[in-house]
């Protein structure tokens, strides 16, 4: 606690100069009363109060005095408040495997409405930017708390070849960069951290939440990516989805974008060519109705999940397995969203006035009460 006045603390001898005079004034008080010849007389005469009864005005008088005197200093206290700074950045795979119907309707899908459920839970808390990654990576939404602009991003997701784990990561840090100044982009040399993330080791606010539901086919190398992460005290969550049984593949004509970034890959607008971004055919034909990818058999799509464990290992953060929608929801609303504490001054001498003056108004109805000092 600080005291703006101090000074006014010197207020405080009232306190004792008035306790001395009251004593002061009891021993006067018994000095010349009345001497009676029998006790008796005494009881009868006086009222039935017992003595803590008869101090108690004086007792919250004192203590009104001293609360008064420490408000007239104008105290300060120091607080802790909880202020979430957090970026969160879902770095979201989007390759043509997405479409595998191991999880109903497909994994693309389930995806989507895990990332609605977290958005929604997020709402006026973490600024969550958007990453969909494919053969390449693109930030779909920067870092923001409007929630209705990133379930727009959402809904809107459209499939693509290839899988870069390493470009979502650099992509991820360069949205965390434009928000937060001690991150710096990926691009930028930074001391490399030779230890591992450790219990003591101070981390960014920010975290990125990579899912993906195969292995990396292309870019920059996953591991190096996420080294890049953790030399900025950027932490990876990893999450492998999808089951290890054979499955079809098969997206709707809305889930269907072009095979390599353009116009109209990830959103949707511009799918350009005959049908979807020049793949006629593959997928249900010119309608858009939708069908399998490539009207392929049954596949056996493994996920690299030691390179997951490794990213999240590298980074601090934790590697998660999600085989179907429920543990998807389970893992993406169990993720951490750091809540910040930073001291406030605040002053209280409101407080200490007001406690005060209560004290004071007790100890007049109580003197009343009592009918007696």
């Amino acid at each position: 606690m600080r005291f703006v006045w101090p000074f006014a603390l010197g207020l405080l001898v009232v306190v004792p100069l008035v306790a001395g005079g009251y004593w002061l004034w009891q021993r006067r008080k018994r000095k010349y009363a009345v001497q009676y010849s029998s006790l008796s007389l005494i009881r009868e005469a006086m009222p039935p109060t017992s003595t803590w009864r008869r101090h108690l005005p004086l007792g919250l008088v004192l203590l009104s005095l001293a609360s008064l005197a420490i408000g007239a200093a104008r105290p300060h206290a120091v607080r802790d408040v909880g202020q979430n700074r957090t970026s969160i950045i879902l770095a979201l795979d989007v390759s043509r495997s997405m479409c595998a119907v191991d999880v109903e309707p497909n994994r693309l899908a389930v995806a989507q409405d895990a990332a609605r459920a977290f958005i929604a839970e997020q709402a006026g808390g973490a600024q969550i930017g958007i990453v969909a990654f494919a053969g390449t990576a693109r930030i779909i939404v920067p870092p923001t708390g409007d929630t209705q602009v990133l379930l727009d991003a959402v809904d809107n997701f459209r499939t693509a070849f290839g899988t870069a784990l390493g470009s979502a990561q650099l992509k991820a840090l360069d949205a965390i960069a434009a928000v937060n100044p001690d991150v710096a982009p990926s691009k930028e040399s930074v001391p490399t951290q030779d230890q591992p993330p450790s219990a003591n080791t101070l981390f960014a606010p920010d975290i990125i939440v990579l899912l993906t539901d195969g292995a990396n086919s292309g870019g920059p190398d996953p591991v190096e990516a996420a080294q890049a992460a953790a030399d900025r005290g950027v932490r990876v969550f990893t999450i492998g989805f999808g089951t290890d049984q054979p499955t079809e593949m098969i997206c709707g004509g809305t889930q269907i974008g072009a095979d390599a970034f353009g116009n109209g890959e990830f959103g949707s607008d511009g799918f350009g060519g005959d049908s979807f971004g020049g793949v006629t055919g593959s997928f249900g034909g010119g309608g858009g109705r939708g069908g399998s990818v490539d009207n392929a058999p049954p596949q056996l799509l493994v996920i690299d999940e030691p390179t997951l464990a490794a990213i999240a290992e590298t980074t601090g953060g934790a590697y998660f397995r999600a085989a179907d929608a429920d543990q998807l929801v389970d893992v993406f609303l169990n993720l951490p969203t750091e809540i910040e504490l930073q001291q406030e001054e605040v002053e209280i001498s409101v407080w200490f006035t007001a406690a005060g003056f209560v004290l004071l108004l007790v100890a007049v109805v109580a003197s009343q009460r009592f009918n007696r000092w």
